[in-house]
């Protein structure tokens, strides 16, 4: 059975003025018979941040929205909050702490439950924290810069919903290229994965490939050092590492990455409809043109009037409009 998509937000998603991934959520996880699980454990703003969240969903549609709030991985064992996972058609965890988020959530009973709802085909999403925890290997804590620098980061177990990679948020934004090259040099087999805010990496089984399209106004960048060259091993404290041979691609809206064989998926090309017109009638034009020249009737002359005669009927039939002031505005 194909497990649900997964929804990996850099953060900062828009809420008010084109809320288009929040919108995409609700829709996924059912629409009017969407039943969402909030977990805003990550946060430091309690109740506030699920009110917003509440609202939002809400406003969007969905049925009920539930909080999740574990505040220790004793309460993470809390059979109620298990019960609102188990029967969630989305799950959403918010931004925050994300090393606070692991730390509580990863190997309790509301963490298996987060990987069942994904087992069984509801959505998980993420923003933030919450986009960071769904890799197997997890940014705890770290500085930005573009330089990769030995001991800039440090790394924690995530929930591993996406296996052999990690995933870091906020990610051109706050500069945290080298910090996710840093992992990579030091961990070539996982794909390091960087989510821009207000953009989402959304997840979906496909034949048993893990495929990523992006959705959103920023970018998703990926790290392969599945061929590198690096130094990692020998680096001293905070020295630049090398890098050599890392695969680099930067993934905007509508682009599709099969994440399990590591390759970009070809799109199929967008044709103008206008484009496609003039297409068509120069096609119509040609095959007429044959059949004159085949049936011998006619002279080049006379046959390039009967062309001319055509296109001016059908210029009368669909006039074009005529420039008027405000097109030149």
């Amino acid at each position: 059975m194909p497990h649900g998509p997964l929804m990996i937000i850099g953060g900062a998603e828009d809420k008010v003025r084109k809320p288009t991934i929040l919108k995409h959520f609700v829709a996924l996880s059912g629409g009017t018979d969407a039943r969402i699980a909030v977990i805003p454990t990550a946060s430091s703003l309690g109740r506030e941040v699920v009110d917003v969240y509440d609202a939002l969903f809400t406003k969007f549609g969905a049925a009920r929205v539930d909080a999740v709030r574990p505040e220790s991985r004793e309460q993470a064992h809390d059979p109620v909050l298990v019960k609102a996972l188990d029967e969630a058609t989305g799950v959403f965890m918010t931004g925050g702490n994300q090393l606070k988020l692991s730390s509580i959530v990863c190997g309790t009973p509301v963490g298996d439950a987060i990987l069942r709802a994904h087992e069984r085909g509801a959505v998980v999403a993420g923003t933030s924290a919450g986009a960071s925890i769904q890799s197997s290997h997890m940014v705890a804590f770290g500085v930005g810069g573009a330089t990769p620098k030995q001991r800039m980061t440090q790394v924690a177990a995530g929930l591993g919903l996406v296996d052999a990679a990690v995933i870091d948020q906020h990610f051109d934004q706050r500069n945290r290229y080298g910090r996710l090259l840093m992992i990579v040099a030091q961990s070539p087999q996982l794909l390091g994965i960087g989510v821009d805010e207000d953009t989402c990496g959304l997840v979906e089984d496909v034949d048993g490939d893990m495929v990523m399209r992006v959705m959103g106004k920023g970018a998703v960048t990926l790290f392969d050092g599945t061929r590198m060259v690096s130094n990692a091993y020998e680096a001293t404290r905070s020295s630049p590492l090398l890098a050599s041979g890392v695969l680099f691609h930067v993934l905007p809206e509508g682009a599709v990455f099969n994440l399990s064989t590591r390759e970009l998926v070809a799109r199929d090309p967008v044709i103008d409809p206008e484009d496609a017109d003039e297409l068509a009638e120069a096609s119509r034009d040609l095959r007429q043109l044959a059949r004159d020249i085949a049936a011998a009737d006619a002279t080049p002359a006379a046959i390039r009037r009967r062309l001319k005669m055509r296109r001016t009927s059908r210029a009368a039939v669909d006039p074009s409009p005529s420039p008027t002031e405000e097109d030149h505005a």
